[in-house]
């Protein structure tokens, strides 16, 4: 088997391919550019996206050459695959501010210096927003049949739930096959990888390059992570996990790798990770909570820096081991006016983000699950004053795992 399939089944990322003894002797007869598509619906790509954007990095680890598609063509009709409506479409400002946030987040993971292994950066509406509909219907669109369309799970479960599905939609499948093809034609791309609710677009593309220029192509997805706790990958009770540090700091970067189930901590390493195999094999029975920060460190390396990284480990050993007031804690800022407001402790927190519910606040209240300066709160009406704060700083802890500074400006 060709290195970077054995590798790519090795850390896990393996779920489907389409004919895969030939493209496996493709990948050792040649270097080839293949490519994975990345809507633009946010600023920010969250860990959900991770998988993918580690499978672009295998890809030129092997020293082939990946080809990122950011959809602003598709970003403005929307991906029916695994919703169950129709999404807010964004204006043409929005989506290109997102393609430029999201261009910055994904090469802080690609290696964009090897000019035979750079990524291609390319944003389909380039060739979507002068298409001809009579002449895509009759060049493109006699390609797919209604009743194929209508058998692919992105469609099949929105019907059978009873839910409306836009005809813009329904066309979305087609208009990532044709992106296949033209990247097939401008960029000799001859691989789509994706997740597996992708899987009905990527043969989709595949067929139609087939049977518009008679070439083959290939297509390979990845299974659905999720949390050993069954919660998506990517979401936490407080929110996204951010690949941008202007959402998330690397601290909570770093701590959201340090708190993963244990369960799940081996198989996360494998994938999110670059350490060889080999060398996982080796420490797979070591103790639990070294292979966390191992993980915490090496994820938080690739996005934020190994500087970075080692200041958040520090940070923890420093809130956790010693109760004082870590250097890379995030911090939010409070002014001093605010105080003569009368601030409670609710107040203070549902600011700083770390909880937005009041219910569940006063519940961590009682069960002395709230401090400050390391000290447990009891009092839900407690009024923030100036000397709750130690050198114009408090130190807020919600339960274990949650902490935050607050600094008086």
């Amino acid at each position: 088997m060709n290195k970077f399939l054995k590798e790519f089944k090795d850390r896990g990322f393996f779920y489907q391919c389409t004919s895969e003894d030939e493209l496996s002797k493709l990948l050792d007869k040649q270097k080839i550019n293949g490519y994975i598509g990345f809507d633009c619906t946010a600023e920010s790509l969250h860990v959900g996206s991770l998988l993918q954007i580690m499978c672009l990095r295998l890809l030129q680890k092997h020293g082939h050459r990946p080809i990122v598609l950011l959809g602003g063509g598709t970003t403005r009709i929307g991906d029916p695959s695994g919703k169950d409506k129709t999404r807010t479409i964004l204006n043409e400002e929005e989506i290109e501010k997102n393609i430029r946030n999201i261009e910055k987040i994904l090469k802080n993971f690609l290696d964009i210096k090897d000019p035979k292994t750079k990524p291609i950066f390319v944003n389909n509406y380039t060739w979507l927003k002068n298409l001809n509909y009579i002449s895509f219907l009759r060049d493109i669109g006699k390609h797919f049949t209604i009743n194929k369309m209508l058998s692919f799970d992105s469609v099949k479960i929105r019907l059978d739930r009873e839910q409306s599905l836009s005809y813009m939609e329904f066309n979305y499948m087609i208009l990532q096959a044709y992106d296949f093809l033209e990247l097939n034609k401008k960029e000799n791309c001859v691989l789509q990888m994706g997740g597996s609710d992708q899987w009905g677009n990527i043969v989709n593309g595949v067929d139609l390059i087939k049977r518009h220029s008679n070439k083959q192509a290939f297509g390979l997805t990845t299974p659905l992570i999720t949390l050993a706790s069954g919660a998506k990958m990517g979401k936490t009770v407080s929110g996204a996990v951010w690949l941008d540090k202007r959402f998330l700091s690397s601290y909570d970067y770093w701590q959201f790798w340090r708190n993963i189930d244990d369960r799940d901590v081996l198989k996360f390493i494998k994938i999110f990770t670059d350490i060889n195999i080999s060398e996982i094999e080796k420490i797979k029975n070591n103790n639990i909570n070294e292979l966390k920060i191992l993980l915490a460190n090496k994820a938080t390396e690739m996005l934020h820096g190994e500087k970075e990284a080692k200041k958040s480990e520090e940070t923890a050993k420093q809130t956790f081991s010693n109760n004082s007031m870590g250097g890379n804690l995030p911090f939010i800022s409070i002014d001093e006016k605010e105080l003569k407001t009368k601030v409670t402790i609710i107040d203070l927190i549902i600011l700083s983000k770390l909880e937005n519910s009041k219910s569940e606040i006063k519940r961590l209240i009682k069960g002395s699950g709230i401090k400050i300066n390391n000290q447990v709160i009891a009092d839900e009406k407690l009024i923030i004053t100036k000397d709750h704060f130690q050198d114009n700083l408090i130190k807020l802890s919600l339960g274990k795992k949650r902490h935050i500074k607050v600094k008086l400006i």
